[in-house]
C-alpha cells in the first residue's frame, strides 16, 4: 500500500513538471503587480457582502451564547465593516437604509463590552428584528433572518479555551 502510495505520488510529480513549459510571452503571465490590480478592481455585489453579513450575524450569536466574548467583539467588528462595505460599494437605493441597523448594532456591541448574556440576547433579537425590517422595507420580505438554530460552520469552536 505504501509503495502504491509512493508510485502514485511520484507519477503525480513527473507529471506535472513534466508538462510545464515556459512561458513565451511575458505578457501572457500573471504577475503579483497584475493580481493586486485585478484584485483591486473587484467588487463583490450587495448578495454577496449580504451573506457574509449573515454569516457573521450567526457567527456572533454561537460566541456570545457559548460566552466568548473575544470572539463575539470579532464578529460585531467584522459585521459592522461589512456594513461599511456595502455603503461604500453599491449605489442601489436599500443601501441608503443601512444606518437604520446602527442603534441595534450599538446595543449589541454595548451588551458585548458588559459581557451581559441577557443584554445579548435581548439587543440580537432587535438587531435580527432590523435587518428584517429594511428587508421588508426594501421588498425583500422573503429574506427572513433569525436567531440560529445551529452553527453557521461545522469547522470552528465557539467555546472559550481555558
Amino acid at each position: 500500500m505504501r509503495s502504491t502510495l509512493l508510485t502514485l505520488l511520484v507519477s503525480a510529480f513527473i507529471y506535472f513538471f513534466s508538462c510545464q513549459q515556459p512561458a513565451t510571452n511575458p505578457s501572457s503571465s500573471l504577475t503579483a503587480d497584475s493580481l493586486h490590480k485585478l484584485m483591486a478592481q473587484y467588487e463583490p455585489g450587495l448578495g454577496e457582502i449580504m451573506g457574509g453579513i449573515q454569516t457573521h450575524h450567526a457567527k456572533l450569536w454561537y460566541a456570545a451564547i457559548n460566552d466568548n466574548w473575544d470572539l463575539a467583539q470579532y464578529e460585531i467588528d467584522e459585521l459592522k465593516e461589512r456594513l461599511e462595505q456595502a455603503r461604500n460599494t453599491e449605489e442601489r437605493p436599500e443601501v441608503k437604509m443601512i444606518p437604520m441597523i446602527y442603534p441595534a448594532i450599538d446595543s449589541v456591541a454595548a451588551a458585548i463590552k458588559e459581557k451581559s448574556l441577557d443584554k445579548f440576547k435581548s439587543s440580537f433579537q432587535t438587531l435580527t428584528t432590523t435587518c428584517n425590517s429594511c428587508h421588508s422595507d426594501n421588498n425583500f420580505s422573503f429574506n427572513v433572518i433569525t436567531i440560529p438554530t445551529a452553527p453557521p460552520v461545522t469547522n470552528q469552536d465557539f467555546k472559550v479555551k481555558k
